[in-house]
């Protein structure tokens, strides 16, 4: 039975078209993928959905009935609940799962004010056992991972009887046993009848649960693909152009060491490990979360120490106490949160993108202590160009581009000037297919700079580096040739 119909779905914001008569259909018991690139439309469609935006025109009929939610809590209470990817707006620290399960009954006053601590406890383990979830219920929320805190998400879906659930890159952040249940979870709900949209950049995760792909490109449908999906065709539909030609040729051979590590342990109790990495090569770590993937590039860009061993930037001793000692070094990195680390804050002087770029190198460009646009505007052009951003030109907010076009930025800042080692932890969360591409090539296009990538991902690593290593315990414990193309041990993956 047909759950959800969406036609000629169309939505501007501006001169920018964002949905351009889009199509779907959803029944019950069904999971529908929904691929695009960034910016291809997939956000606008499911804000639609929750209530966030109003179409322009086109039509929805939920349950055959025409359909429209003014708010998230609206479309919640007609069935359509949205999980994000950030699990921030479903709990705090300080907040037992108890509470957490509850929170949303709390804000609109289905709960009375005053309640005991066993009467919540007890209708929060009533929404765990309908769910089929098993959760500590006194633990604090700030505890809990990632896919704890999914499932207190969705748990609190179903407790709204949700008969669509929208789940939005929810494996962005999971390691890959935490991914492995959340596809148990998915394939459950499926089995209730649920409807589920489910948007990744992931096609492992399309491959494991949908049963079909829908795929938007410029805020219309392009393409749409049912089980067996060949996902190199439903990627080239989704950039519009072949994959093959933008795979890069993998190098073996390189002339010069450009970082050294000699009996490093990560931690007092690590296993100590041996690393070298040349100049132009590109090498890439994977593992599952918290093996030390991250902390191995803080260490190396100054954020934390080596237990024990010694490191050696192009045979010179190298042991930094700071970021800035790290930079003055020649040794430059992009964490893992892009938000917190790169980006300054919407709205404040400093986030466009050519203030973006020029934030770490203020001090070499402007000497004089006068600051100029001219520099700041040449290198973001030139970035804008090379990297193919898609912004409006160099003054455009970084909040106003796509996650993959943020990423751009970032990348662009340590392009700016020259390098001796680039660390990248994660540079392709949430950055699609054809972005990523694109920031594969930049990496790539160095001959003089080594990188090093850490990422729980490990097609990625297969997809950009000469060669993978893989991290277990804080300690590298197999290394991989990516030259080879063969998959990594399912332990890791």
């Amino acid at each position: 039975m047909t759950l959800l119909t969406i036609q000629n779905l169309s939505l501007a914001f501006g001169s920018t078209q964002a949905l351009a008569d889009a199509s779907l259909t959803l029944d019950r018991g069904e999971i529908v993928a929904l691929m695009g690139a960034n910016g291809a439309g997939k956000s606008t469609l499911v804000k639609i959905l929750s209530g966030l935006h109003q179409a322009d025109s086109g039509t929805i009929l939920w349950n055959s009935e025409p359909y429209r939610a003014h708010s998230p809590a609206e479309a919640a209470a007609q069935g359509i609940v949205t999980v994000h990817q950030s699990t921030d707006v479903v709990g705090v620290a300080g907040l037992s799962v108890a509470d957490a399960l509850l929170l949303n009954q709390f804000v609109d006053g289905r709960q009375a004010f005053f309640l005991s601590k066993r009467s919540v406890r007890r209708k929060a383990a009533a929404i765990l056992q309908e769910a089929g979830f098993d959760l500590p219920l006194d633990r604090d929320f700030g505890d809990l991972g990632t896919a704890d805190r999914q499932m207190v998400a969705i748990a609190r879906a179903l407790s709204n009887k949700a008969q669509l659930l929208i789940l939005d890159e929810p494996t962005a952040s999971l390691s890959a046993r935490e991914t492995a249940r959340l596809y148990d979870i998915v394939r459950q709900l499926k089995a209730r009848g649920l409807g589920i949209l489910y948007i990744s950049h992931r096609t492992a995760d399309l491959d494991a649960l949908a049963d079909r792909v829908v795929v938007l490109r410029g805020g219309r449908n392009v393409g749409a693909f049912a089980r067996p999906i060949d996902f190199d065709i439903a990627i080239e539909t989704m950039i519009g152009r072949s994959m093959k030609a933008a795979r890069p040729h993998r190098r073996e051979q390189f002339d010069r060491v450009a970082l050294e590590l000699r009996g490093v342990r990560l931690l007092a109790d690590s296993a100590p490990f041996d690393l070298k990495l040349h100049a132009g090569e590109v090498v890439a770590i994977t593992g599952v979360l918290g093996a030390g993937k991250s902390r191995l590039l803080s260490t190396l860009f100054g954020i934390e120490r080596f237990a024990t061993g010694a490191a050696l930037l192009d045979g010179a001793p190298y042991r930094p106490t700071s970021p800035t000692e790290a930079i003055a070094r020649g040794v430059v990195m992009a964490a893992e949160d892009r938000h917190r680390s790169s980006l300054m804050p919407a709205d404040w002087p400093g986030e466009s993108i050519a203030a973006t770029i020029s934030l770490p190198h203020l001090s070499q460009w402007y000497r004089s202590g006068f600051l100029f646009s001219g520099r700041e505007t040449r290198e973001a052009e030139t970035a804008i160009r090379r990297l193919g951003i898609k912004a409006a030109g160099p003054d455009a907010s970084v909040w106003s581009l796509s996650g993959g076009n943020q990423q751009k930025v970032v990348l662009a800042r340590w392009e700016a000037e020259p390098s001796r080692l680039l660390l990248l932890d994660e540079p392709f969360q949430g950055v699609d297919v054809g972005a990523r591409q694109d920031i594969i090539a930049a990496i790539r296009a160095h001959s003089d700079r080594a990188t090093l990538i850490a990422t729980s991902d490990p097609e990625e690593a297969l997809e950009v580096a000469d060669r993978v290593l893989v991290m277990e315990h804080h300690s590298l414990k197999d290394v991989a040739s990516a030259t080879a193309g063969g998959r990594q041990n399912e332990e890791y993956v």
